[in-house]
């Protein structure tokens, strides 16, 4: 039996995550979860899994958490909050494996100490890697710990590298469905709008990764993310556009072979190879071959989406650059949805940040933070045309 924590319990992955235990309640058992703000997706968690653990976003709600609970007569669940409590989540002592599923940086600070105390980690949280990839792949590697991909791509990746060694690998191949805006004439861009942006053709998200998938600044993070997974440079992590999303990442070998990863879109298979691995149990998440019968790939115009073109920019630049682009593009999205910006305004913005950020390489948690923080301030500047 391994015994789990969740971070982003109540979120996409969070939930699916627990759908993983339901199906295998002899392998999984989650013990400590950290929620949002979502108290009552939380108080249902509480009620069904009875975890020993668990934190939720506020000290308010926190209050009302063990309100309800004692007024069911449920006992014996520790209720935390706020970063700490997140925290606490990650390294509590009898949990094996952390889902890191947070949002943004707001999971960045409970990763690491995952990490530090040697906790196995499903890694589904791309902005810790972009933020803080040099020093959270510095401190895997002195703990020992594994970092397990849960992002569909990422996983997709780490299964193709089986079938060689990291000196064999060629280049890697990212897809990307190209997003609502894949055949948009580029004439068009300057009037797209929110409720256009957020209607995605292949995955349901959040808001904000659908803006990015509609940038194609999603899969910039991934080139990112890949580089610092897989320790490979930029220009080894290639970005192909394959819309029909049934080849999640290819991996290119020296001799010429290519290994594809091909399996049904559901998030809960990459979460459920992460927590097996090496091992493949049996599941019904089954792919018909029949959906194979048409197959597009193409190269991503980065004229068209030159938010891809600054991800590769900042990944070869510093991990100063990294931060800022996260930070940068959080606020330019929530400035398009709120209609303070056009569309072609999110990229036009994170280039701004990216061109009066400096170079550097933050010596530590605290560091990255500090530098997303005044990143953010940039934009919001930018966005208000000071800069």
């Amino acid at each position: 039996m391994k015994k789990i924590a969740i971070l982003g319990s109540t979120g996409s992955i969070g939930t699916s995550t627990l759908s993983i235990c339901e199906s295998f309640p002899d392998r999984y058992l989650p013990i400590a979860l950290a929620a949002g703000t979502n108290l009552e997706v939380a108080f249902a968690q509480a009620v069904q899994w009875r975890p020993q653990l668990l934190s939720i976003a506020t000290e308010e709600l926190a209050d009302t958490l063990r309100q309800r609970l004692s007024a069911e007569g449920i006992t014996g669940i520790e209720i935390v909050w706020g970063t700490p409590g997140t925290v606490a989540v990650a390294t509590h002592p009898a949990v094996e494996f952390v889902v890191s599923a947070i949002v943004g940086v707001s999971g960045l600070e409970a990763t690491y100490a995952a990490v530090q105390a040697g906790k196995t980690i499903g890694l589904a949280n791309k902005e810790c890697l972009v933020a803080a990839g040099d020093l959270i792949i510095s401190a895997a590697r002195e703990k020992n710990v594994a970092l397990l991909p849960i992002d569909s791509e990422h996983n997709a990746v780490h299964q193709c590298m089986r079938g060689g060694a990291a000196n064999e690998v060629k280049q890697v191949w990212l897809t990307a469905s190209g997003g609502p805006f894949r055949n948009t004439p580029a004439t068009d861009f300057a009037a797209i709008t929110p409720a256009q942006a957020l209607k995605h053709p292949t995955w349901v998200m959040g808001q904000r990764i659908t803006i990015d998938s509609a940038t194609m600044m999603n899969k910039g993070f991934e080139v990112i993310e890949a580089c610092r997974l897989f320790d490979l440079p930029p220009a080894q992590v290639r970005v192909t556009v394959h819309p029909q999303s049934t080849v999640h990442s290819l991996v290119e070998f020296i001799d010429g072979s290519i290994l594809a990863q091909i399996s049904v879109t559901d998030m809960r298979l990459p979460i459920l190879y992460a927590l097996a691995y090496p091992e493949r149990p049996a599941s019904n998440l089954t792919f018909d071959l029949a959906s194979l019968s048409h197959l597009d790939f193409a190269q991503p115009d980065l004229a068209r989406f030159p938010c891809l073109r600054l991800a590769y920019e900042a990944a070869a630049a510093s991990q100063a650059s990294c931060i800022a682009l996260n930070a940068a593009d959080e606020i330019a999205v929530a400035a398009f949805l709120a209609h303070q910006i056009p569309f072609l305004g999110i990229p036009a913005t994170i280039e701004r940040v990216l061109e009066l950020t400096p170079a550097a390489r933050p010596a530590s948690i605290p560091d990255v933070l500090a530098a997303d923080r005044a990143a953010r301030v940039c934009a919001a500047e930018v966005i208000a045309g000071r800069a």
